[in-house]
């Protein structure tokens, strides 16, 4: 994964949303509504005493899904567009206003429940890390099994798997497979195939 000093605070933000269902070994963090709450109070998104329910805990994850797959868009994958308007429903249902602080200005919640406080803040980064033009560059892994959501710290934003050494060697070595046995069967050559 990327070297975490090089992720903008905002994009952290987003990225571990995210990254709290692990698709690859179908790991759930936030599998309560006490546990999405626990989440939520570690990064102050609201308060310690905050109830959450059975509800709020499904919109949540409708909204990390539909947010992984808009960073799906990122990495030049094709976008699920019933998921993103899932999101864009839910989102509608939790309008934010523009405040302003001692220190700028934030987007805030216009309900004052617990999970409409913390969708604001996790708006509020994205807006943040979209003012930083930091937002593209989070973006999810390109193997199908994973998913995982990352920081392309790269200079030229080309990175496409959470790790090189996990995801991105398995591709490779997939396809290298893949190209070995198509020669032995004596076809074209993978990459002739793919043009």
């Amino acid at each position: 994964m990327s070297d975490d000093a090089a992720v903008p605070p905002a994009v952290r933000l987003v990225r571990d949303f995210v990254n709290t269902f692990e698709p690859q070994i179908d790991e759930e963090s936030l599998s309560t509504p006490d546990r999405l709450r626990d989440w939520l109070v570690e990064r102050r998104l609201v308060p310690a005493d905050a109830r959450l329910t059975a509800t709020d805990l499904r919109v949540a994850t409708t909204v990390r899904e539909g947010l992984r797959e808009v960073l799906q868009g990122h990495a030049g994958h094709c976008v699920d567009p019933d998921a993103r308007d899932r999101l864009n429903e839910v989102l509608a249902q939790f309008p934010v206003r523009l405040a302003f602080t001692d220190d700028g200005h934030r987007l805030a919640a216009t309900r004052d429940d617990p999970l409409g406080q913390a969708l604001a803040g996790l708006l509020d980064a994205l807006r943040s890390s979209a003012e930083e033009q930091t937002w593209t560059r989070l973006k999810v892994c390109a193997r199908d099994t994973c998913r995982w959501a990352f920081y392309d710290a790269s200079r030229n934003q080309a990175r496409r798997w959470c790790s090189m050494a996990g995801c991105g060697n398995h591709i490779k070595m997939k396809r290298a497979y893949a190209a070995r046995r198509n020669r032995a069967a004596g076809g074209a050559p993978a990459s002739a195939r793919e043009r």
